[in-house]
């Protein structure tokens, strides 16, 4: 949907308005960015007409996909910046690394343009809150890429225990077994030809290229990324939280680190996490666990396919009644009572971009099922946990100031210090 602002108005673009076609590009087109292309291509009622990468290698591929699916090239773009002045595009879809997403919506907000932003939404605490600020002024339908909250069976799966059929939900588990194997170590190294560097780092410090802070790798660095808790562990810390029916924790107590290995990864491998909720007089738990290597599958949690041996990755629910598990991201089954009878089970999926489509096209947020406030209250708790790692110790969070109360080192943590001129504007 394309605004100008000043004018407030929720009108699609002039020549998406004839056909109902959303105009829509795709920002990062490595990882996760397949699917986007892949999503915008087979959907219905929207045109993927441009697309934008900082690496040239990367974008022709990308651009060649799109050619072949659509039957004409997209738009190419390195600088996302110049592709936000083209009016005609109603809405991006963004896939790059964490520590960009807050600032590119903005700029997407502020260019009139709807957006479907990439989980974590923000880098840090302080992004968090100026997201969400950026997409109510600028009245923009955001998204956040937590694709479960748009799976029929997950919906069903908590709306089931809303109803009690598990009794009075009290512990909430989230899970993230990966097999994630060691990055090794690698020495500095010339920017790759056709990489733009200076726009890869955007709002990130200023360090020698290598590759190990490069595709994917970034993940482990904590200039980019946030960890297995903010790459894959967002799902599930989002599903648990949803489930539990809260918002944000009143403490937060994180422990953990690196095993087995010695190489340049900066984030945990492994990290055990614990929320404590107090909401109207009401206390609840969740836990959350990071593991990069060999396991168990708890549950029979398997990830996606039972023949998978190396990874777990779902929810469990804790009730007085029984407990629940959500396999993956389109299954759940039930267990009732002391011994443990089958309760209620479903599997079946969704599609999380037509739901963001559809509210691009109503103009309602209403309609978004991961709305950029929810997920940005998620994110916080990856932030949190991060935070309580890195300090060595519990921390407790005051939502309504919106900080670590008399612990100044930890509210100090919120927000990081910005490369100029990549600095996202306050909102909140």
């Amino acid at each position: 949907m394309n605004s100008a602002a000043a004018l407030g108005t929720t009108a699609l673009s002039a020549s998406a308005a004839a056909s109902d076609t959303i105009r829509i590009a795709v920002v990062g087109m490595n990882g996760r960015g397949k699917s986007h292309l892949q999503a915008y291509t087979s959907l219905k009622g929207v045109d993927l007409v441009a697309v934008c990468d900082i690496d040239d290698a990367v974008l022709a591929k990308g651009s060649k996909f799109v050619e072949g699916k659509r039957g004409k090239a997209p738009t190419a773009y390195k600088d996302l910046r110049k592709l936000l002045e083209d009016k005609s595009i109603d809405a991006i879809s963004i896939a790059t690394p964490n520590h960009q997403h807050t600032l590119q919506t903005v700029w997407a907000c502020q260019a009139g343009k709807d957006v479907y932003v990439e989980k974590p939404c923000s880098h840090d605490m302080w992004e968090a809150r100026q997201i969400v600020g950026a997409a109510r002024k600028y009245d923009r339908i955001v998204q956040q890429g937590s694709q479960s909250r748009s799976n029929v069976a997950l919906q069903e799966a908590v709306q089931k225990m809303r109803e009690g059929v598990i009794g009075d939900v009290y512990h909430a588990r989230g899970l993230c077994y990966k097999w994630r194997n060691t990055i090794g170590k690698e020495a500095p190294a010339p920017v790759p030809a056709g990489v733009d560097y200076d726009l890869w780092l955007g709002p990130a410090p200023q360090r020698q290229f290598t590759q190990n802070r490069f595709h994917y790798k970034w993940h482990w660095h904590w200039d980019y990324g946030n960890g297995d808790l903010g790459n894959q562990g967002i799902h599930e810390v989002d599903i648990a939280r949803w489930g539990l029916g809260v918002k944000y924790p009143t403490k937060v107590s994180a422990i953990g680190g690196k095993y087995m290995f010695d190489d340049d990864q900066e984030t945990p491998n492994t990290l055990a996490v614990a929320y404590e909720f107090n909401e109207g007089g009401k206390k609840k738990l969740m836990t959350f666990e990071v593991r990069h290597w060999m396991t168990n599958h708890e549950a029979d949690l398997h990830e996606f396919d039972p023949s998978t041996k190396s990874n777990t990755v779902g929810n469990i629910f804790y009730g007085s009644n029984g407990y629940l598990a959500i396999d993956g991201y389109t299954k759940y089954y039930s267990f009732l009572g002391k011994e443990a009878e089958p309760g209620p089970s479903r599997k079946d999926g969704g599609d999380h971009f037509a739901n963001f489509l559809n509210a691009v096209r109503s103009h309602s947020r209403g309609e978004l099922t991961a709305e950029i406030e929810e997920g940005a209250i998620s994110t916080t708790l990856v932030h949190l946990a991060n935070i309580s790692y890195r300090l060595g110790r519990s921390v407790n969070f005051d939502a309504a100031t919106y900080s670590c109360p008399g612990d100044h080192e930890a509210t100090a943590m919120f927000r990081r210090e910005y490369r100029k001129p990549f600095v996202v504007p306050q909102f909140v």
